[in-house]
């Protein structure tokens, strides 16, 4: 099956050599492929994740995962020490790159519910971004879903949640991914921060409903972060903060 792109990202991705695919598995959420671009006459390789379909992500561009953890430790109080960190999605894992090249987190917690994506960090080509990461003994992979996660019982247990899991809270990979974004999965999100921790929220595109959601859900500060894109609208980081 051919990837379906959100709107903005369909334009001028034609390539005289197709994407060579590299691992394609049929899980409990639907059909996970890994695909490279490149890496021959001396060209660069890309490696993309496509879900059910959908382009996820790729290794061409980190700045919008970049932002989303830097966004996310800015917003924390100043003076906490050793804050910590959940990573929803460990995609091509450059959030947790990030994360685990910043001294000032404390643990870094990564839930991944795809033990595909899981496996081409530990033993594929995906391994090249996340290496030293995966060996940082801060990190913490949890192979489970991120929604029934956020609503195990227990309060306060991270200082900072950054979540990409799908392309926005407007373009969901798979249909029960729209529960995070509703208001019983911000008020999990809620439940899962210490008193002034920090949301971070990633998406291809501004989503102003969902900012209206995010306060509906309690939560302060609300703004969204844009990066600049070659083509089409900005990528963004939707930001919030739990009262103190």
């Amino acid at each position: 099956m051919a990837p379906v792109l959100p709107p903005h990202q369909t334009a001028g991705l034609q390539e005289a050599v197709p994407p060579r695919t590299l691992d394609r598995r049929e899980g409990p959420y639907g059909e996970v492929v890994l695909r490279q671009r490149g890496g021959t006459d001396g060209a660069p390789a890309v490696y993309e994740i496509i879900a059910n379909g959908c382009f996820l992500m790729d290794t061409s561009d980190g700045r919008s995962e970049r932002l989303l953890m830097d966004a996310a430790l800015a917003e924390l109080p100043a003076g906490r020490e050793r804050p910590s960190v959940l990573i929803g999605g460990l995609g091509v894992g450059f959030s947790l790159a990030r994360a685990a090249a910043e001294p000032r987190w404390g643990r870094i917690a990564v839930v991944e519910r795809e033990e595909a994506v899981i496996d081409w960090h530990r033993s594929g080509p995906l391994s090249a971004v996340s290496a030293k990461a995966l060996a940082d003994s801060r990190t913490e992979i949890v192979h489970t879903d991120l929604v029934a996660h956020l609503r195990a019982p227990g309060d306060g247990r991270y200082d900072a949640l950054c979540l990409d899991i799908d392309n926005g809270p407007d373009w969901t990979v798979t249909d029960d991914n729209s529960g995070l974004y509703s208001p019983a999965g911000l008020a999990a999100c809620h439940r899962a921060l210490t008193p002034g921790g920090a949301l971070a929220v990633w998406s291809a595109q501004p989503s102003p409903a969902f900012e209206q959601t995010l306060r509906n859900a309690g939560f302060h500060g609300v703004r969204t972060e844009e990066i600049p894109v070659a083509r089409g609208v900005p990528d963004v980081v939707h930001l919030a903060r739990k009262g103190a």
